[in-house]
């Protein structure tokens, strides 16, 4: 009996699978990287084509990765205000290192910093991690959950027949529904033969008409 034990064994024992989900769940923030001319350069950006069952054991992850980073955004502009451009070791970064501004620094990136080392051991890559806050949280800060989606594959996988499934990012792909033009109705046509009707002056107009003096 398999009493309180959640998820999907995908035919492998737990530290497999922890694996594979931490490979999936990488694979798919990688696609957002910019691979111009790289060998490995994913087809589509923020879309992996896996089996049905792997997208939706994975899905959750990805979700938690993503709530996560989005909760201390916040944290994070708040700690780039205080933060120095001055170069490291340098007198002018001394001076701010040791001033107060340097304490509120470090007191608004200190959740951001627990935040990361918390997606790094939900992840295992360090640039997954870069990428996820630095271009896709920033994306879905608006946004209340609801991060991926799975669409379903029609056609099976080649070999064992297994249903496959795209895992992906919305705001991205998402599909826009085009509204049909409304018809014109046009007037019906007249019957061959016959006059066309002459509009009739209303009661308004027709005592004015009727009082106006005629022109020579």
């Amino acid at each position: 009996m398999r009493h309180r034990r959640r998820g999907r064994k995908l035919g492998r024992n737990p530290n497999h699978q922890r694996a594979l989900l931490k490979s999936l769940a990488s694979a798919l923030i990688l696609t957002e990287r910019d691979a111009t001319g790289e060998d490995n350069e994913p087809k589509v950006k923020g879309r992996i084509v896996t089996t049905l069952p792997k997208a939706k054991e994975v899905r959750p992850l990805v979700e938690k990765c993503v709530a996560i980073a989005c909760r201390v955004l916040p944290n994070q502009e708040a700690a780039d205000a205080l933060n120095t451009t001055a170069p490291r070791s340098s007198e002018k970064w001394r001076a701010w290192r040791h001033s107060p501004q340097w304490r509120q620094w470090a007191e608004k990136i200190a959740p951001v910093v627990a935040a990361r080392r918390r997606v790094l051991g939900l992840l295992g890559n360090k640039q997954a991690v870069r990428i996820l806050f630095g271009d896709i949280a920033p994306r879905f800060l608006d946004r209340n959950g609801g991060y991926t989606r799975i669409l379903h594959l029609a056609k099976p996988r080649l070999g064992d027949a297994g249903a496959r499934a795209i895992l992906e990012f919305v705001g991205v792909h998402d599909r826009q529904r085009k509204k049909a033009p409304k018809p014109l109705i046009e007037p019906a046509a007249a019957p061959p033969g016959s006059e066309p009707a002459q509009a009739e002056p209303s009661q308004a107009e027709a005592p004015a008409a009727e009082s106006a003096p005629a022109q020579a």
